[in-house]
């Protein structure tokens, strides 16, 4: 058996086996949307993080961040490892505490119906739903660019890119019509675990092939081109640079749907608090070794072409080829795991607060089997036509998802606002969510609007200012009418 045979049965049986796991559980799965999205709320410590962990082991994971580490240093590991993770942890209980209780009070799915609940505003529930699916598509195109650019450069070559991407969007559409959340959340137990324990042997294989982590770091600190990567700072890593990705992403993340609606999904209030108390060490142990990775191949003068990741690479010039594509394999299984959740959680913002408010507004009756084929039609239509906008690379690995994850981060301080200030409006959130998107899309197209600000990033200046504009006009007008302002506050509690 040659080697790009080996490398292809290695990566395709293990696409199969977390298919197998997704087919037990679809036997398993209740034909109900609150069990097909949530997993009926039943979720346990161990599944609900490492489902959470393996949603978010992305493209932007294994290869963005060891290309950042490769070419700039390994500060990242303090920006996405330890900055980001804390960030994360803190809000998983700041807004996802209170979005449990409430979900658990009132049977919301979606980020887009508690607020349109709230609020009581089918426009701010189906606004905060196309916001969420636009820079939604942007961040399943990274994983397809992701698995097209790994194996294309594990096999040099003989596997081109765009096979490679094709081949992970339709292992993704297959699960996601078969899965549902209790299939993604176990075989994204399995994954999160399997590329833990894989990433570590990774990194152990390859410093002993160099000599240990003290040759691989004199081999970093003797080439004159990454000397300075053992000093912290420098032209790329300023603090402004580092607070504002690291701000963004964190609050990013827990505005992504396939995120945010896991904290409707926890079984009680301790493992809430388990899972995030843990999340910043299951961070600091993936991230450290995988981007520290990509610095020591840098050390080594690993050759890499420009656009290509440097982990496929690190791991064919100092691993055996099984186990290059093992790591590949079980990397391109995590990124499945992320676009499958995405997928599922787009088709929840699409059918429930979208096309059930159109459909109710126009007066049209569809049965629950007319909504499902609607919502897993528009799986196939979503993940195609990213796919077809992957094959063009639009931008870098790293572009595409901080894009995405300040995006995002712009939902984030005014639904905070609306959890906790009972002085908020509808006018108010509808205002700051406008604004900052506003701003920060246009930041992406247009030079007028700069992408920074003495270094501190556009995503981060449009965090605040919707912040400001929620607040402002929240102060300058009355609640609607049509408002439930007590619903946040009263009668919620843990029990």
């Amino acid at each position: 058996m040659n080697a790009v045979t080996l490398q292809l049965s290695i990566i395709v049986g293990y696409l199969l086996i977390a298919l197998a796991v997704g087919l037990v559980a679809y036997r398993l799965t209740d034909r109900t949307a609150e069990d097909f999205y949530l997993a009926s709320r039943t979720l346990g410590t161990v599944v609900l993080l490492f489902t959470t962990f393996a949603t978010l082991l992305s493209a932007f994971t294994f290869f963005a961040g060891p290309n950042i580490a490769y070419a700039q240093g390994p500060e990242w590991v303090l920006v996405m490892g330890l900055m980001d993770g804390i960030i994360f942890a803190i809000l998983w209980y700041v807004v996802g505490y209170k979005q449990w209780l409430l979900g658990r009070q009132f049977g919301y799915v979606t980020l887009g119906e508690m607020l349109g609940d709230r609020f009581g505003s089918p426009w701010l529930r189906g606004l905060v739903a196309g916001v969420s699916l636009l820079w939604l598509f942007p961040y399943v195109m990274l994983q397809q660019v992701g698995a097209g650019t790994a194996l294309e450069a594990l096999t040099e070559g003989a596997v081109p890119y765009a096979a490679g991407a094709g081949l992970i969007t339709a292992f993704m559409i297959l699960y996601v019509v078969i899965a549902g959340m209790r299939g993604i959340a176990w075989t994204d137990t399995l994954q999160g675990a399997f590329m833990l324990v894989m990433t570590w042997v990774a990194v152990l294989w390859v410093l002993a092939a160099v000599g240990g982590p003290g040759a691989a770091t004199d081999a970093l600190a003797s080439n004159p081109d990454t000397s300075d990567f053992l000093s912290l700072g420098g032209d790329y890593y300023t603090v402004p640079w580092m607070l504002s990705t690291a701000i963004t992403i964190g609050f990013g993340v827990a505005m992504f749907p396939q995120v945010n609606q896991r904290f409707f999904a926890a079984g009680s209030e301790t493992v809430l608090k388990r899972s995030f108390a843990l999340w910043p060490i299951l961070c600091v142990l993936l991230f450290v070794p995988s981007f520290m990775l990509g610095a020591w191949a840098a050390g080594l003068e690993v050759a890499v072409p420009e656009g290509a990741n440097v982990l496929p690479l690190v791991l064919a010039e100092y691993t055996p080829t099984w186990f290059a594509a093992l790591v590949i394999a079980g990397a391109m299984a995590a990124m499945m795991s992320s676009s499958d959740s995405m997928l599922l959680s787009g088709s929840s913002y699409f059918t429930r607060d979208l096309f059930r408010p159109i459909a109710a507004f126009l007066g049209w009756t569809l049965s629950e089997r007319g909504e499902d084929l609607i919502a897993r039609t528009g799986v196939v239509i979503f993940a195609t036509a990213a796919f077809v906008v992957s094959l063009f690379q639009p931008a870098t690995l790293f572009e595409i998802g901080n894009a995405a994850f300040s995006g995002f981060a712009q939902l984030a301080l005014p639904i905070l606002l609306a959890l906790y200030w009972r002085r908020i409006t509808r006018a108010g959130i509808t205002a700051g969510v406008v604004a900052s998107q506003c701003f920060y899309v246009s930041s992406l197209f247009f030079a007028v609007v700069p992408g920074s600000y003495a270094g501190w990033s556009a995503g981060l200046v449009g965090m605040g200012l919707g912040l400001v504009v929620t607040v402002v006009v929240s102060l300058l007008t009355s609640p609607a009418a049509a408002e439930r302002r007590a619903i946040y506050f009263d009668r919620l509690g843990a029990d």
